[in-house]
């Protein structure tokens, strides 16, 4: 719980940090000696300024991506640029005589909204997407945290060809199990990675042993490489729906090689799965 403690501080100070470093462009400064130009993400339909001072101009004939905007030395205005679908831009404008940027390259974030209402599925599919990203990022943050941390096992280690396959650590977190998983390549050869893949063994008994492998999905990768070099050592986590299994099936970590026949597989008991951290 400590440690989970710490990473939650790191957590909220990188976001915060990155709230920072992301805010909305909310000041332009131009001047009457050169043009400052906006580019959008969309075509221009309509620029306004509040005061005479300032003037934004656009082809209104043609759809452009861009507008070209002037000042004159007065007090500060604001602008409110429109674009072909609807979205709202709104900008503070100041005259100044020395520009230090002349060309703006504007984002659909940082729009302010839309002039057209979105229907409930609209918004539906807006929230989704926001939920995705915000996962992702906590999945990112979490995992280069873990990667900080020295390893828990020991263990659970498959080695062959000169090539090492082990797990560090497992750790549960909100409802996803998230594995450290370390490969080092000790061969003079580098290691073209085909995939990395968990599945859960169903193991039978009986004269007739059969195997059944139920593949298992993850939900974030983190710091997987195509190729693993020679005399190399790269550190992955992959990112899980939280899980158990019984004591008559086992997890197993395989390791394919593209192109070539360096395969390993790792087994993790239903007692390292069930009891992480």
């Amino acid at each position: 719980m400590k440690t989970l403690f710490i990473f939650i501080i790191v957590l909220f100070t990188n976001i915060r940090m990155i709230a920072q470093e992301t805010m909305y462009l909310d000041t332009i400064y131009a001047n009457n000696q050169k043009n400052v130009a906006l580019f959008f993400p969309n075509p221009v339909r309509q620029g306004i300024t509040g005061k005479e001072n300032f003037v934004f101009t656009y082809n209104i004939e043609k759809e452009q991506y861009f507008g070209l905007l002037q000042a004159s030395p007065g007090d500060a205005s604001n602008l409110l640029i429109i674009n072909k679908n609807g979205a709202i831009f709104s900008y503070i404008v100041v005259y100044k005589e020395e520009l230090e940027k002349l060309n703006y390259f504007i984002s659909e974030s940082n729009s302010i909204g839309n002039e057209k209402p979105t229907d409930s599925l609209g918004n539906k599919e807006h929230e989704t997407k926001h939920i995705a990203t915000n996962k992702d990022f906590y999945y990112q943050k979490f995992s280069a945290y873990l990667l900080e941390q020295p390893k828990k096992f020991g263990f659970l280690v498959d080695r062959k060809h000169h090539i090492k396959l082990s797990i560090e650590n497992i750790v549960f977190d909100r409802d996803e199990l998230y594995i450290v998983i370390k490969i080092e390549n000790k061969s003079t050869l580098d290691y073209d990675l085909n995939y990395l893949n968990f599945y859960i063994n169903t193991r039978k008994k009986g004269k007739k042993k059969s195997l059944q492998n139920l593949f298992k999905e993850p939900l974030f990768k983190y710091n997987q490489p195509n190729v693993v070099l020679e005399n190399e050592a790269v550190r992955i986590v992959y990112v899980l729906p939280k899980f158990s299994i019984s004591k008559e099936r086992q997890v197993i970590l395989e390791l394919d090689e593209k192109n070539g026949e360096r395969n390993l597989k790792l087994k993790i008991s239903h007692k390292t799965i069930n009891n992480p951290d």
